[in-house]
């Protein structure tokens, strides 16, 4: 399948449903792809994406690697920059601001700012290793956010709780499992309140044993919240129950996006059938 090809099977704009709950409740996507896309020297990883994403959807990446879901999900975090196009979130220009009336590369300021719409959680842990859990979850609402102690205590302690570890508080992450350190990164980024949360194969450095209860973890989440999430994951069971919608990408191309029945029980293109095939969904 060529360039053409692949763009014209990913139907680019988003889904039907999506489109109409925007227009029923006329809020516009809490972020958008316009024309993106990324090189690092000469190898292009994504082309011409064109992606929305609705307040409060849950959307899956799935893909081979080196497929560029990653590096989707990177620019969106502002950890890798565009090469081309335009990302908003929540309406607002991510990688350009506006000066003099017109838009210019975004600086760090700008960054700093739209980086408190976007929570963040990767495939390593990232906590500090001298601080309590609890310190670890309480130091962004204080520092970033402004709020006081005790606010951001009593966040951090429902959050804490949430993800189930409301009696760890005092402990420091070396005492902590694998899995239980990547629920304080999750209770550590939703603590921040952010509208849209970037969750980038957060279960691949774990241990196969402990994949379910972080797994689980985030399910509860998406089922709770109105929070708008970008599930950047290789577990598709995973992928098929929480997710609104999943998007299939290769060789840097949108290849096909639905509903999830449709992405795994009737995938359209011969290149979604062929990287399916490889798993055994249960």
């Amino acid at each position: 399948m060529n360039a053409t090809e692949l763009e014209k099977a990913a139907g680019q704009e988003a889904p039907a449903r999506t489109r109409k709950r925007q227009a029923d409740t006329g809020v516009q996507p809490i972020v958008r792809y316009e024309h993106v896309s990324k090189s690092f020297g000469d190898l292009e990883v994504l082309h011409d994406i064109n992606l929305d994403i609705a307040p409060g959807e849950k959307v899956a990446m799935i893909g081979p690697s080196g497929s560029g879901k990653t590096t989707l999900g990177r620019m969106l975090m502002t950890l890798e920059e565009p090469s081309g196009g335009m990302i908003t979130v929540d309406g607002e220009p991510l990688w350009h601001m506006k000066s003099k009336g017109r838009l210019v590369k975004a600086n760090e300021a700008h960054l700093h700012r739209m980086r408190g719409n976007i929570g963040m959680v990767f495939q390593h842990f990232n906590l500090f290793p001298h601080m309590s859990v609890l310190r670890n979850v309480t130091i962004g609402p204080r520092k970033v956010l402004g709020i006081s102690a005790e606010e951001a205590h009593e966040r951090a302690v429902t959050m804490l709780g949430k993800v189930g570890l409301g009696d760890k508080l005092d402990v420091y992450p070396s005492m902590l499992s694998g899995g239980q350190k990547q629920r304080v990164a999750i209770a550590r980024a939703l603590v921040m309140n952010p509208k849209i949360m970037v969750f980038d194969e957060v279960t691949s450095a774990l241990d196969p044993e402990l994949v379910g209860e972080v797994l689980e973890v985030i399910k509860e989440i998406a089922r709770e919240g109105e929070m708008a999430m970008m599930l950047i994951t290789h577990e598709m069971d995973f992928a098929r129950d929480v997710a609104d919608r999943v998007i299939f990408g290769a060789e840097g191309h949108i290849v096909e996006q639905g509903p999830p029945e449709q992405i795994f029980e009737n995938p359209q293109s011969e290149r979604l059938q062929s990287f399916l095939s490889r798993f055994r969904l249960s």
